[in-house]
């Protein structure tokens, strides 16, 4: 960085900063050296910002996305097994391409790993991670090996749209009804169950697990959204109001959500009294949250496979609550800050974060 920028910014730690505010800072620097008329520049559509970079190749949109897992930041090995993690590693990835509507094509595996590492358990997570690559028919083409103290696991998918389109943070207009897929809330609710919450029946707990571990990126249905005409999406990753939040902020619009339409799996309304903080705030769900008209929704819901729930809608901008919760009357609910960022969510965690 130029010291012309190392003057402007005041003496702070990056736990001050926060994840989105390093993001931000490095958004600003980039635009800084874009030089328009270079040819790499000229193809790019979508830059740092949203969940995956975007750019004109030849004869169609090429999309590409990365994500880094650090040993007892993103995961714990006493409490994931080595099957399950080589599944999210990708699936991860996976949700990226799908937010965008797009389609997975190559992946790059790089790892950094301690020379005691047991064979047996490397063995198993690239066994799974290359079953989860062969479902979603993505090939992973390359990578890198270095030692390190702990496990550090990079995965880089490169893929492209369909057509012309792709989903976006950006396009979100007043008036237009805000959806989602499938349930909320049942990844933080395994996250609970894994930090303690006692669970005694065993179909219920492998079903929390499941959903925290080995989440289903839904890539098809990124696609048959843009086929029905949306344009705006993300996926649950960070948590509902967060990741609705970077809509609103994209778009430089609001949002109400009506809390009593959210779609809560009926397993953590019986087991969690915090089934609402759960949906709103846990993340990692990788549900596709996205906005566009009624009409528009509902010939979407009709073409997907899967529950589709409308929960709120976009309203004009007015800040400095970009995200506004109401109640069964109508009532307005105090706001909190929540979900996942880097930085200032310090400590170990069994919660995969978010890039």
């Amino acid at each position: 960085m130029s010291n012309e920028a190392n003057a402007i910014i005041p003496s702070m730690k990056l736990s001050d900063l926060g994840e989105f505010g390093l993001i931000r800072l490095i958004s600003s620097a980039s635009a800084r050296y874009e030089n328009s008329r270079g040819a790499p520049w000229q193809e790019v559509l979508v830059g740092i910002g949203d969940d995956a970079a975007a750019w004109q190749g030849d004869n169609r949109i090429q999309l590409a996305t990365t994500d880094t897992l650090v040993q007892d930041v993103h995961f714990d090995l006493d409490i994931i097994g080595w099957d399950e993690l080589g599944w999210k590693a990708l699936a991860v990835n996976l949700s990226d391409i799908a937010a965008m509507g797009g389609i997975p094509k190559y992946a790059l595996l790089s790892l950094a790993l301690p020379a005691h590492m047991e064979v047996e358990d490397i063995s198993k997570f690239i066994d799974s991670l290359m079953h989860t690559a062969e479902e979603f028919r993505v090939a992973i083409v390359g990578g890198n090996i270095a030692a390190a103290p702990n496990v550090i696991i990079t995965v880089t998918i490169i893929g492209h749209t369909k057509g012309k389109a792709m989903l976006r943070r950006s396009t979100a207009s007043p008036g237009e009804q805000i959806a989602v897929t499938g349930y909320v809330g049942l990844s933080a609710a395994g996250l609970e169950m894994l930090k303690g919450k006692a669970i005694s029946d065993y179909e219920t707990a492998n079903l929390l697990r499941r959903a925290h571990f080995k989440p289903v990126p839904r890539v098809q249905e990124g696609q048959v959204l843009i086929d029905h005409g949306v344009k705006t999406a993300i996926d649950v990753s960070d948590g509902l109001v967060a990741d609705l939040d970077h809509i609103c902020q994209s778009s430089k619009v609001s949002a109400e959500i009506k809390i009593g339409q959210l779609p809560v799996h009926p397993v953590v309304t019986a087991n969690f009294p915090n089934y609402q903080d759960l949906a709103l705030y846990g993340g990692e769900d990788y549900e596709l949250l996205f906005t566009a008209d009624e009409a528009t929704i509902a010939r979407a819901r009709q073409a997907l496979g899967c529950p589709v729930t409308i929960i709120g809608s976009i309203t004009r901008e007015e800040l400095p609550t970009r995200v506004t919760l109401l109640d069964n009357k109508g009532n307005i609910i105090p706001y909190r800050k929540g979900g996942w960022e880097h930085f200032k969510n310090e400590g170990p965690q069994t919660k995969f974060s978010q890039p």
